[in-house]
């Protein structure tokens, strides 16, 4: 087991890693910015080092400035959180090189995971449904048009290195496919450095589902069920519960088998997340997330595993603690991403927290590295926090949730607490009925009505 590990991430995450090492007996090593030398992570890490200004490309960013901290204070491994360095090849690679273990993925699956492109070739070829649409990068208008018929319309160009949003356009019919190209090619090119584009047909309303799986180095694969990441803004997710409203318990065992079967062909190690497009009873392969993911606490209340514990087991070469028949779902959880911005126009809202008061009680957990008098830099992302809750089915899970955004006190600057108040009242949320752009919808109900 490692001695020491370096967290290469900050917040909310940063705390719940350095929890995890400290209750397995690892020392930790916190790195920051100067703009978070007071992080609750700083405070309570075995040790701190301060990697460079508030920019995160001169901080979190800065491999070697990571290295050196790694060097400095003799950490053993390295856990990049999600974000960040989290899903940089190169990052796992240099860290290889300076024989500090990465507490993730090869550096190729990262890589090939990396690639949208590459990604799908690789999913449809281990058995993984897949979106109709191109079998690889679109080269010219020509080929889009053909790929177009085939698929039939509405078709969606999304960019091959793409992430949140960015380098995504919809083409409803033929006269708007050129547009789309030539948008989503500069959008691609500004963000990523990179203009390759792919296509795939356009679904109308469907549910974004994903499947949380974890295999080590001894041969064991195992699935941890499904989350509903439907609740989203912007393509960002905003709300997640386990398991999904929408699927049973048939659809549930078939999909995670498929992707489980999947991920051990890969010869995949640690943890990460398929995730998938769901309508009409079919599912779509969309990415998979080579990393932890935020929203991994939900998992963690429906089957008591966690983790993160488990991610820096496997790292050390230990097998996994559980197999796939030790795996229980129970219950409901739902997490509420609450963030600094306004809860209306979504306006970052940055500075000091005045009063912070997290709820509790029975199934209820926060994630979160702020405190009273804790200044939210305008740096970073803006999240303050996860309100986790679990009941033991999902009406119980939505009563004691509207009891906890009640309770939840942060003064000081604005949150989007007041959007999860409304939400949890909604019929449709109510109902578990829902899809991919219901939210946008709702927002754009809430902004007339205004």
């Amino acid at each position: 087991m490692f001695e020491k590990v370096l967290i290469a991430n900050r917040g909310e995450i940063a705390l719940r890693i350095h929890r995890a090492c400290r209750e397995m007996g690892i020392k930790t090593v916190a790195v920051h910015s100067t703009a978070d030398a007071d992080a609750m992570h700083v405070r309570l890490a075995n040790e701190s080092v301060c990697i460079g200004p508030p920019a995160a490309s001169e901080s979190y960013l800065n491999i070697p400035a990571i290295i050196s901290a790694c060097e400095i204070t003799g950490a053993d491994a390295v856990h990049p959180g999600y974000g960040f360095l989290s899903e940089n090849a190169r990052f796992a690679e240099i860290l290889t090189a300076h024989g500090i273990t990465f507490i993730g993925p090869t550096a190729e699956h990262i890589r090939v995971m990396g690639d949208k492109i590459q990604a799908k070739i690789t999913a449809r070829s281990l058995g993984i449904p897949c979106v109709p649409g191109s079998d690889g990068a679109i080269t010219s208008d020509e080929q889009a048009y053909k790929v177009a018929e085939e698929t039939g319309y509405p078709v969606l160009v999304k960019a091959a290195a793409g992430g949140g949003g960015r380098g995504m356009k919809v083409a409803h019919r033929r006269e708007d496919l050129s547009s789309a190209l030539s948008t989503a090619r500069a959008e691609a090119k500004a963000a990523f450095g990179d203009d390759a584009l792919y296509m795939e047909k356009y679904l109308s309303q469907p549910r974004h589902i994903e499947v949380q799986v974890i295999a080590d180095a001894h041969g064991n694969v195992a699935h941890l069920g499904e989350r509903d990441c439907s609740l989203q803004r912007r393509h960002q997710k905003v709300l997640e519960e386990a398991p999904s409203p929408a699927l049973n318990a048939q659809q549930r065992s078939e999909i995670g088998g498929v992707v489980a079967r999947a991920i051990g062909k890969l010869g995949y190690l640690g943890v990460g997340t398929v995730e998938f497009l769901f309508e009409d009873g079919a599912f779509f392969f969309i990415e998979m997330n080579t990393r932890l993911q935020v929203e991994h606490p939900i998992t963690e209340a429906v089957t008591g595993i966690d983790i993160v514990r488990e991610q820096i087991r496997i790292a050390a070469g230990m097998e996994m603690s559980f197999r796939q028949d030790d795996v229980e779902f129970s219950g409901h959880a739902i997490e509420c991403r609450i963030n600094a911005e306004d809860a209306r126009t979504f306006a970052p809202s940055p500075g000091t927290i005045k009063d912070f008061h997290t709820p509790g009680g029975l199934g209820v957990r926060v994630d979160s590295a702020v405190y009273s008098g804790y200044r939210i830099p305008p740096y970073y992302d803006s999240l303050i926090g996860k309100l986790v809750v679990s009941g033991r089915n999902r009406n119980e899970c939505l009563m004691r949730l509207r009891r906890t955004l009640h309770e939840f006190v942060i003064d000081g600057i604005k949150t989007t607490i007041p959007l999860f108040q409304d939400l949890v009242n909604e019929p449709d949320f109510i109902n578990g009925d829902y899809h991919i752009h219901w939210l946008e919808d709702f927002l754009k109900k809430q902004a007339a009505q205004d």
